[in-house]
């Protein structure tokens, strides 16, 4: 067997749940937080008043790099998913375990602590709003995830000691996704890597990862996450389920307990509907394109528009123009609001334009409307110059130099419309940098670990 490593909010039983998996697997046990004491010679409560809390989180840093490979079981503080290389260091050739549990269950049990407070709020207060603030990161650090509420510390045990034998996803449940899996258009080959990957045996698997579209087989997705995977030392594969029915496809994610999906057209807002939870960046925008699955409980989140607010964050803000009312102009649009920039929405339908510009509060109205000394931002939202299509959105006599123009269209890198704003000397961004900013956000969803543009950009050519 590999680590065990459990991880949770103060409270939620990792000491004392992971002393007993140790004792049930026969292996050793380590408390990060007993480490760090013997590290620093202090009690953790004692440092946390002389030094702070940045202190301590730098002692285990340390302790969690220099811990040992192999079979052990490992119980962590509940702030070390914060920083991403303890999520990075830990993760490796390990299974992560999340336990957790509500925040009136969590404050019961920790009353009356000598750790001192993290916040100015009363305890209750503290111990929902830590949770509130920690809990997507739990989620995606994890492969599996245990409600500790009610049964006792020898059931959560069991359990623990049944995912080590069985793995996060669901055996049973194996045999029908890969039935759904070949009806699909998947290429043979990639189907057969699938279905060997899964034929070896679940034990081990940090999990299963898929595309998700119609169409979605012209996907860079699995080209990044999976050479990401071996490179971070996570048991997991990503593959492409190109299918007409978002409903059949869900389906399958739920039964097998699939770990993440990446979202594309045409369901980023229908799949809405199957999410428990659906972040506030996703609401506002409404579309969806990243989803996780963490102990049944599904979130969707939105990437897209980190994105395109990455790309642009050296960029100082100015008045933008977005062409395009579609989903990426919605993402665009609120990238853009949330960089301070003034924002004018322009579509040939003057409809759509009309209920984007109100559903953001911005300007709006036709591309005849455009007038290059108005903005300092252009961004192409539309489909104009997929492929290298001409005439391109706009020629070079109606942009000029200081403007930053950023094409989401991503095929050719080069589009006939960063042509025409090289040659009036603006400063120009590709579409595939859209797809590196929102492949590494979606990357630290999908597992916890934040990597770099130059990682993703490498694996893309």
């Amino acid at each position: 067997m590999k680590r065990i490593v459990l991880t949770g909010p103060r409270g939620s039983g990792k000491s004392t749940v992971g002393r007993m998996v140790a004792r049930e697997l026969g292996v050793p046990f380590i408390d990060t937080d007993e480490e760090i004491v013997r590290y620093t010679g202090q009690p953790v409560e004692v440092l946390f008043s002389r030094e702070g809390e940045d202190a301590f989180r730098e002692y285990e840093a340390r302790v969690i790099e220099g811990l040992p490979g192999g079979p052990l079981v490992i119980a962590t503080g509940g702030g070390v998913v914060c920083r991403t290389e303890n999520v990075r260091a830990l993760r490796r050739d390990a299974m992560m375990v999340f336990l957790s549990a509500s925040p009136a269950v969590l404050a019961a049990r920790t009353r009356g602590s000598t750790r001192p407070p993290l916040t100015g709020l009363s305890h209750d207060e503290e111990v929902a709003a830590v949770l509130a603030h920690r809990l997507n990161r739990y989620r995606a650090a994890a492969d599996v995830c245990l409600q500790t509420d009610e049964g006792t510390p020898e059931i959560q045990a069991r359990m623990i000691c049944d995912a080590a034998d069985n793995g996060p996803l669901a055996a049973r449940a194996i045999p029908g996704f890969l039935s759904f899996l070949e009806g699909t258009r998947i290429p043979e080959a990639e189907f057969s890597l699938v279905k060997s990957r899964l034929d070896k045996g679940p034990s081990w698997h940090n999990g299963l990862f898929a595309v998700i579209g119609n169409p979605c087989l012209h996907s860079m997705s699995p080209a990044v996450f999976n050479p990401l995977f071996v490179k971070y030392r996570l048991d997991a594969h990503y593959t492409r389920m190109e299918h007409e029915d978002l409903a059949a496809i869900m389906a399958q994610f739920t039964t097998t307990s699939m770990k993440g999906l990446s979202v594309t057209i045409p369901f980023k807002q229908e799949v809405m509907r199957f999410c428990d939870e659906v972040h506030p960046d996703a609401h506002a925008i409404g579309a969806v394109n990243t989803v996780v699955q963490c102990g049944g409980h599904i979130t969707g989140s939105n990437t897209d528009w980190l994105g395109i607010r990455r790309p642009l964050e050296g960029t100082p803000p100015g008045e933008a123009v977005v062409f395009g009312a579609g989903g990426a102009a919605y993402a665009a649009i609120y990238a853009l609001a949330s960089l301070g920039c003034g924002v004018t929405v322009l579509n040939r339908t003057a409809g759509r334009a009309r209920e984007a510009g109100r559903r953001f509060d911005v300007a709006y109205g036709v591309p005849d409307d455009y007038k290059a000394d108005a903005f300092d931002i252009i961004i192409n939202a539309t489909s104009v110059g997929m492929g290298g299509a001409l005439p391109p959105l706009l020629r070079r006599d109606r942009m000029h130099e200081g403007q930053t123009v950023f094409d989401l269209v991503y095929t050719p890198p080069e589009t006939p419309l960063i042509m025409e704003a090289q040659a009036a000397g603006c400063t120009c961004i590709r579409g595939t940098e859209l797809f590196v900013h929102q492949a590494c956000a979606q990357f630290e969803w999908f597992t916890g670990i934040a990597v770099g543009a130059d990682e993703v950009r490498e694996l893309i050519g």
